[in-house]
């Protein structure tokens, strides 16, 4: 597989990632050894980049990661984020922090359920708004200079607060989710880190499986998955939204792929410093994705597309609030 840089300081990762987090929840009931075969597959097939957060399944997911990764640590970059906090008692519950004290503390604990020495690419998750950015990003600074961390990150962040954080201590990467239904980010945030020399980590790049066209109707979703509780996902949006995918799905078929495979293309076709990261749990879907790496779009199918989902295509946000992703917006 190729590799891409992410960022000015050295990091290289393949061109295509894998997201860990619906190996654990969120997506229905989880099979742990499946997984862990699933895992082990991404490698073999050339995916170095493996990304993870301790608040997926309250910790377990960087533990599974870090079984899976015995062995083969040298083969692998490990992502993981902190910042998102969740209770057992309500999992629903999200708040955040960025207080310095937490961060190391996050990082200490990821690196025991990692199993790992240093973490390779570590993110802030969610920016808390209570904290002045500069203290979160220098207490990760203070990480990296410890060699607790090789590579700083930031997620879901807005413009002014990402050119702040830069400025403390260089950023690898912005992660936020960017697809054919998702895709502000091209007006803001794809030019300010062209800008600033930050690599780009495209998460749900097939649109939490949507854009697959696999998914026929709700009632086939598992009952505990949270996709149901997801705008794009209502009845009414669900239904305007399908009408998107027929048509990739018929381009799709003129250039013999699969709608999951031409999505992702596409999102590889949009620069090479944008790397996709999408989740599975099964080694099959693995494979079609990875395959999706070998497509190679014309300028007219890639015009087309373009004409089937335009900037602001998708019915209804990404999160039922989408202040928790953008406190910059939620300011204004």
């Amino acid at each position: 597989m190729h590799q891409r840089k992410l960022g000015s300081q050295g990091l290289t990762v393949s061109e295509l990632g894998l997201g860990c987090m619906g190996m654990s929840e969120f997506y229905g009931e989880a099979d742990e050894q499946e997984s862990i075969y699933t895992l082990h597959r991404a490698v073999e097939l050339g995916i170095t980049m493996l990304d993870t957060a301790d608040i997926y399944a309250f910790g377990d997911n960087e533990r599974l990661v870090g079984r899976a990764i015995k062995g083969i640590r040298d083969r692998v970059i490990v992502a993981t984020k902190f910042g998102i906090l969740r209770r057992r008692e309500d999992p629903a519950f999200r708040g955040m922090s960025g207080r310095p004290e937490y961060v190391r503390q996050c990082c200490e604990a990821s690196l025991r359920r990692l199993g790992v020495d240093v973490i390779d690419l570590y993110y802030i998750h969610r920016v808390d708004a209570s904290i002045p950015i500069e203290d979160t990003v220098g207490a990760m600074a203070d990480l990296a200079a410890q060699g607790k961390v090789r590579y700083l990150g930031i997620s879901e962040a807005g413009p002014a607060t990402i050119r702040r954080a830069h400025c403390v201590h260089p950023l690898s990467a912005l992660q936020t989710e960017y697809s054919l239904w998702s895709r502000d980010p091209e007006e803001r945030l794809l030019p300010l880190v062209r800008e600033l020399g930050i690599g780009f980590v495209a998460c749900s790049p097939i649109g939490r499986g949507f854009l697959s066209g696999t998914i026929k109707r709700l009632e086939h979703l598992p009952a505990n998955d949270f996709r149901h509780s997801q705008p794009r996902w209502k009845a009414d949006n669900f239904k305007k939204n399908s009408v998107l995918v027929e048509k990739l799905k018929a381009i799709a078929k003129a250039k013999g792929c699969t709608p999951a495979q031409l999505t992702l293309a596409w999102v590889l076709a949009q620069g090479a410093d944008i790397v996709p990261i999408p989740g599975t749990t099964r080694r099959r879907h693995l494979e079609e994705n990875v395959a999706a790496s070998k497509l190679v779009l014309a300028p007219e199918e890639l015009a087309q597309m373009d004409a089937v989902c335009p900037r602001g295509a998708a019915y209804g946000d990404r999160y039922p609030n989408m202040s928790f992703v953008d406190i910059e917006s939620q300011a204004r």
